[in-house]
C-alpha cells in the first residue's frame, strides 16, 4: 500500500509538474501575442499620422474623395462599352509583352535559384565553408525591390522588357532559392549516401539523388511565382519597363478621355491573372497531392 500511495504521489507530481510547464508556455504565448498585437496598433496609428503629415494634414479629410477616380473611370467605360472589346483587342500584344516578361524572368530565376539553393543547403552543399556566402547572396536579392533594380537598369540600359526581366529575374532567384533550400533539407539523404559509396561525383549525387526527390515541389514553387512576376511585369510598366503597365500608365496619365482604354486594360490583365491563378493552382495540386489531387 505504502509503495502504490508513493507512485501515486510521484505521478501525480509529474502530472502537476505537466501542467504547470504548459501555462507558463501558454502565459509566455498569449504576452508575446499581446506585444505584438500592441506594437502592430502603435505601427498603425503612427503610420496615419505620417501619412496625415506628409499629406498636407488632409490624409483623413482626402478619403472622402477615395471613390473619385474609380467612380470616373467606371463612368467613362460605361458609356463607351461597346468600345471595349476593340480596346480589349489592341492592347492584347502589350500584355503578351506582359506575359513574357514574367515567364522569361521566372525562368531565369529559377534555373538561378536551383544552383543557388544546392549551394546553400547544409549536407547537400559543394563547398559548405560557402554555405553562408550563398544564403547572403540570396537575402540580398530578396531584400532589394525590383522597381529599385528596375529603375537602375533603365537608366542604364534604357526603357524596355530587358531591365524587367533581369530585375524580377534577380528578386525570384533569391526567393526561389530560400524556398528551394528549405525542400532540399527535407530530401532523404540514404540514396546520397549510396551514390557517395560508389565514388559518383557531386553533380551525379544532386541530379540523380536529390532533384528527382524536390523537383515537384520546385515547380509548384516556381508556378506560384509565376504568378507574382506577372503583377510584379505589370507594376515595372509604370516605370518605363515595357508591357501593359506602360500603355496603363499612358492611358491614366492623360487622364479622361482614356479611362475607357484603361478599364479595357484593368479588365484584360484581371482576366488574365485570374485565369494563371486558377491554372497554376490546378497544376500545383496535381504536383504535390498527385494525379488523384486532394482526397
Amino acid at each position: 500500500m505504502a509503495e502504490m500511495s508513493s507512485s501515486h504521489v510521484s505521478g501525480s507530481t509529474g502530472l502537476n509538474s505537466i501542467i504547470d510547464e504548459y501555462t507558463k508556455q501558454v502565459s509566455q504565448k498569449r504576452l508575446y501575442s499581446g506585444i505584438m498585437l500592441l506594437v502592430f496598433v502603435v505601427l498603425m496609428v503612427s503610420g496615419f499620422t505620417v501619412a496625415a503629415g506628409r499629406n498636407g494634414g488632409s490624409f483623413w479629410g482626402g478619403i472622402d474623395n477615395f471613390f473619385d477616380y474609380p467612380n470616373e473611370v467606371v463612368g467613362e467605360a460605361w458609356e463607351n462599352a461597346a468600345q471595349l472589346p476593340g480596346f480589349m483587342l489592341e492592347y492584347f500584344p502589350a500584355l503578351l509583352e506582359t506575359l513574357n516578361i514574367a515567364a522569361v524572368a521566372t525562368l531565369l530565376g529559377a534555373f538561378a535559384a536551383i544552383f543557388l539553393s544546392l549551394f546553400s543547403t547544409r549536407g547537400l552543399a559543394r563547398f559548405p565553408k560557402l554555405v553562408g556566402l550563398f544564403r547572403r547572396i540570396m537575402d540580398t536579392s530578396r531584400a532589394i525591390p525590383e522597381i529599385v533594380v528596375a529603375l537602375v537598369l533603365i537608366f542604364i540600359m534604357g526603357g524596355g522588357p530587358v531591365p524587367a526581366v533581369i530585375a524580377i529575374a534577380i528578386h525570384t532567384a533569391g526567393a526561389l532559392g530560400k524556398l528551394f533550400s528549405e525542400v532540399n533539407e527535407n530530401a532523404d539523404l540514404k540514396s546520397v549516401d549510396g551514390l557517395s559509396s560508389v565514388g559518383a561525383s557531386w553533380s551525379q549525387r544532386m541530379l540523380l539523388a536529390v532533384v528527382p526527390q524536390v523537383a515537384p515541389n520546385w515547380l509548384s514553387y516556381a508556378l506560384l511565382r509565376l504568378e507574382i512576376n506577372i503583377r510584379a511585369s505589370a507594376i515595372l510598366g509604370f516605370v518605363g519597363a515595357g508591357g501593359l503597365g506602360y500603355e496603363l500608365k499612358n492611358a491614366i496619365s492623360w487622364g479622361p478621355g482614356r479611362f475607357d482604354e484603361a478599364a479595357a486594360m484593368f479588365i484584360i490583365l484581371f482576366l488574365t491573372i485570374m485565369m494563371v491563378d486558377q491554372t497554376s493552382s490546378y497544376f500545383r495540386d496535381r504536383l504535390v497531392h498527385g494525379a488523384g489531387g486532394r482526397k
